[in-house]
Formats: C-alpha cells, structure tokens, sequence
C-alpha cells in the first residue's frame, strides 16, 4: 500500500482537543452499524473539513482502523492545510478523481498515513463538475469495500446547500454528522440540509456546532488562553 505524509497535522489548543475526544466518543455511541458516515455542512467556510480530519485522527488515535475520503472533489482544502504528500511529483500523485475516472485501481489511491491506523484517500486534482463521477458505480463499489475493510470510513462532503454533490454521497452513506458555525449558519438554511439529508434516507447522526465564541459561555472561560474556538457534538440519534 502506498504511504502518505501529513507534514502538517496541526496543533490544537487543549479545549479543541479534549472537546474532539467527546465527539469522538459520542460519536462512538451512534453505534457500529453507523459505519460509513459523511460529514458535512450547510454552507461554505463551516469547518467541516477542520472537524473531518481531526475526528479521523482522534479515532485512529484510539485504535480503530479508519479511512478518510477527501470527496469534496470541487474545492478541496485537505492537501494544501495539512501539506499532504505521497513522495511523488505532486503533479503524478493520484487520488479520488483518478478513481472515479477509471484512470486508476482502488490500490491506487487508497494511502497508509504516518498516523496509526490512520488511511486516506485524497484529492489531489479538483473537478470543475464531478456529478457524473460521483454517478460512476466505482463510488459504490469503494464504499462497499472499505464498509468491509475499515472500522469506520469518514467521508468529507461538499456543503449540501452549495452543490448536489453532497446528496450523491449521502446516499451511500450510513449516516450524517453535519457542522453548524456557531453564530452564523441560519436555523432555516440548517432546517432545509437535514431535510435533504432525510430526502435520500441518510440518517443525521448529530450536529457539531463549530466556531463558538468561548468567552461568552463561562464554563468555558478557563479555557480562553488556547483559543478562541470550542467543538462540541449535539447527537441527535437515540439508540433503540
């Protein structure tokens, strides 16, 4: 399998970290038939890749195989925040969009992190428009496999009010965490994405309401030396 490089895995203040591990376990909570699951949000700039790179690393972290799927294939921002590299020319390294193509194997794209237990596939190449390659069966058949092979698969999305991609993918997803920028996103934009995600059957697992200004909640006010973000998980699944 091929080996991926993260030179830059950010570091994050002790509040970011210790409130990615309740998500982490509140995630665990949903249950194992929640196996492949998409996170994504309403709008542009919410921190849905932020949140789908750290709970793939905190999950890893635990012990559990795990495989992120950069899918948001137009705008990608993984490659270029965590400095992403598969010891190639960048301009011959291969991700997602060369799969869904057809212009390579699953063997291809799939990588082994330098985080334990840690695998992606990346997008190194965008897609002005990529409708009819999220359409190709080989979406499927990917997540089949990896629903086989891995504990958990996260799947990064694209903003469900920006572009149909998102609901292409939630469609062979399991289930949704969606992020919520905290003080921004409007109630009727985040009402009208969990109705889109209920219109293709994919299960809203929770919300992570992302951004929040800290110093406004004292409980949290100790914590305001390390940053000027909280992260939490609103579960709205119960378990039967």
């Amino acid at each position: 399998m091929k080996s991926l490089t993260i030179k830059d895995k950010g570091t994050l203040p002790y509040a970011s970290r210790e409130a990615l591990n309740r998500l982490r376990i509140n995630f665990d909570f949903c249950g194992d038939q929640y196996k492949k699951v998409m996170i994504t949000s309403s709008s542009p700039d919410e921190g849905k890749s932020f949140i789908s790179f750290h709970l793939w690393r905190v999950l890893a972290e635990s012990g559990r195989r795990v495989a992120l799927v950069d899918a948001d294939l137009r705008r990608s921002v993984m490659r270029i925040q965590h400095q992403l590299s598969a010891g190639t020319d960048a301009k011959k390294a291969l991700g997602l969009a060369h799969y869904l193509a057809g212009n390579a194997s699953l063997e291809d794209v799939l990588y082994e992190s330098d985080i334990e237990n840690g695998f992606m596939v990346p997008t190194f190449r965008t897609v002005a428009n990529p409708t009819l390659l999220l359409q190709n069966p080989r979406f499927n058949e990917m997540m089949d496999k990896f629903g086989e092979k891995f504990d958990i698969v996260l799947i990064d999305t694209p903003p469900l009010n920006s572009v149909a991609d998102g609901l292409q993918i939630a469609a062979h997803c399991d289930g949704a965490l969606l992020v919520v920028r905290g003080g921004v996103t409007p109630r009727r934009i985040v009402a009208s994405s969990i109705a889109q995600l209920k219109s293709v059957s994919c299960p809203l697992l929770g919300t992570v309401l992302n951004r929040v200004e800290m110093n406004r909640n004292p409980y949290y006010y100790k914590y305001s030396k390390y940053g000027y973000y909280h992260y939490y998980y609103a579960p709205s699944h119960k378990r039967t």
